[in-house]
């Protein structure tokens, strides 16, 4: 309790390291919004595990005062995994790309599902590699051009939400980092979520990708609680995730 004392504040939080994102980066959204989840659930500090995996996202293993470990590329969850299972009562987070994640690491993704740990996965979902400046990543729209794809990325995305539900995912949500009021709740439920919890976090590349801008989600994200939407209802779940585009 008096350790939850001393870390009152947001930025007590945050190390002295210089944040080395790009300006206005949908990154510092889900950081700010990870710290205030953090404070909210009153957890001890010393009981909470962070683990990442490579890329703009994994810079936060430097910028984020609690313990953390930075994997390597695509192996974020069985590092967070092998944690959990070594000491459960630690509350325990990855923190993954969605290159990183849905490329190299997608294998991993879907036995932590199928073994439902009890951790959560945050997916920085910027649909590009950015920190190799501008490549395809498993979520870039087709059409689009990068540095690997001059011509236009010519297959579809993979669909993350649809993805963990096929799976049975125990708890399946979208955020978006230009809401980190409601990141914060979405990512509170997940950590108190007594399963795999997987979360998909909308987040703008505001250097590379000038498709999937704040402005072009500001225009259509929409928060599901304020509709008739049934989170125990599947099929509208898939139906749900569908809507992109």
């Amino acid at each position: 309790m008096e350790e939850q004392k001393k870390q009152k504040n947001i930025n007590d939080l945050q190390t002295n390291e210089k944040i080395t994102w790009c300006r206005g980066c949908g990154n510092f959204g889900i950081f700010v919004a990870l710290r205030k989840a953090i404070l909210e659930l009153n957890i001890p500090l010393k009981d909470i595990v962070v683990a990442y995996g490579i890329g703009c996202h994994g810079h936060m293993v430097n910028y984020l005062k609690i313990y953390g470990f930075e994997g390597l590329h695509g192996r974020a969850l069985p590092v967070a995994e092998g944690i959990k299972m070594a000491n459960k009562k630690l509350t325990v987070l990855a923190v993954a790309g969605d290159g990183d994640l849905l490329g190299e690491g997608v294998q991993h993704l879907v036995h932590a599902i199928r073994r439902n740990i009890n951790i959560t996965c945050i997916l920085h979902d910027n649909q590009l590699y950015a920190l190799t400046v501008n490549e395809a990543s498993p979520r870039t729209e087709k059409g689009m051009k990068t540095r690997s794809t001059p011509e236009g990325n010519y297959v579809e995305p993979i669909n993350p939400i649809s993805f963990a539900l096929g799976l049975g995912c125990s708890f399946v949500a979208r955020g978006f980092s230009g809401d980190v009021n409601h990141l914060t709740e979405i990512i509170k439920r997940a950590v108190n979520h007594n399963g795999f919890a997987f979360i998909d976090v909308l987040q703008p590349c505001v250097t590379f990708n000038y498709i999937n801008t704040f402005q072009y989600f500001f225009q259509r994200v929409y928060k599901l609680e304020e509709t008739d939407y049934d989170p125990t209802n599947l099929k509208l779940a898939f139906e749900k995730s569908f809507e992109w585009g």
